[in-house]
């Protein structure tokens, strides 16, 4: 998880950048009081407690809230590969507070994900660890011109701006569609063709899997591939992901039970053969027979046996007739 930005007071995130700087298109202002902030459950942009007034954007589509929800799926792909959660939140307050802790500046992004521990629906900028990755899906909207502004000010170390693929439907739109990346740097945000949070997953791949309609295999290739990075540098794998490991041995079970009497008939007719013990009717039967349970034992038997009747005494089995 990205760690608060110490460094800077406290004083100057609640002025800058200053509001005449910023721009919210597509967005209309609505009054709410400090008194209703904390209460509001409607979605919104950007508020200040100097004015006392939200940005908002109307009407959310689906075509907006695809791209934030498909990211929440990616990153469980991702963790599972990883061997470790990775927590979304779609609605959580980013918030600049003042003295007594209350709300002074608040922004909502479109999905926060954080790659270590789990953090209050509020984080502090300022106090709190911040998101590693946030993303904006600019349909109708250019962050470029207001919140990307409040993200560098703020210290967050990456943002994700996705223009969809359907903004070509939306005729009052100039944007072409694709992913922009934006990571921290001494200097400010800087573009960047690869996520640093998210070794090797490229803009292009992130777009792609944000605007297609099911998973491709080259969407799958890529989370796995970095999944199994963050994990190898973490130390981590897929079997200490809970779901993945049950899932492992659900497959692993049924695989015995499914092929495991037939590679073992094999096995022991291979080497009953090549040790000049014929296979009889009570020795094919034995070996038809055989579960998960005896598949230990069988094995050591063949391994042990100087004929048939000594391989069906050893498993303590009547000989043929």
């Amino acid at each position: 998880m990205a760690e608060p930005l110490a460094t800077t007071p406290n004083e100057r995130l609640l002025t800058h950048p200053e509001l005449d700087a910023l721009e919210f298109p597509g967005c209309r202002p609505v009054h709410i009081s400090p008194e209703r902030i904390a209460e509001h459950e409607d979605r919104f942009e950007f508020w200040d407690v100097r004015t006392e007034v939200a940005m908002v954007c109307e009407p959310v589509t689906t075509w907006h809230e695809q791209p934030a929800q498909r990211l929440r799926g990616l990153a469980t792909l991702i963790s599972m590969a990883r061997g470790s959660p990775i927590e979304t939140y779609g609605r959580a307050d980013l918030t600049v507070v003042g003295p007594k802790g209350e709300p002074r500046r608040i922004m909502q992004a479109d999905q926060s994900l954080f790659l270590s521990e789990q953090p209050d629906w509020i984080i502090k900028v300022g106090k709190d660890a911040l998101p590693d990755v946030v993303l904006e899906v600019d349909l109708n909207t250019d962050v470029r011109q207001g919140k990307l502004s409040l993200y560098e000010a703020w210290g967050f170390p990456e943002v994700w701006v996705d223009v969809p693929d359907k903004v070509r439907l939306e005729a009052r739109s100039n944007r072409q569609p694709g992913l922009t990346i934006y990571v921290r740097s001494p200097q400010g945000f800087h573009e960047s063709p690869v996520s640093s949070a998210f070794p090797s997953w490229t803009a292009r791949e992130i777009h792609r899997g944000l605007n297609e309609h099911t998973l491709s295999k080259e969407t799958a290739a890529a989370v796995r591939r970095v999944g199994r990075a963050l994990g190898s540098a973490e130390g981590t794998s897929p079997d200490e992901h809970p779901y993945v490991s049950e899932v492992r041995g659900e497959s692993w079970a049924q695989g015995r039970s499914e092929g495991g009497v037939q590679i073992l008939r094999s096995f022991v007719e291979r080497a009953l053969r090549r040790r000049g013990i014929a296979l009889t009717t009570s020795v094919a039967e034995l070996v038809a027979q055989a579960d998960d349970a005896s598949v230990e034992a069988l094995v050591d038997a063949v391994l042990a046996c100087k004929d048939e009747a000594d391989f069906l005494r050893l498993l303590d089995r009547p000989a043929s007739p």
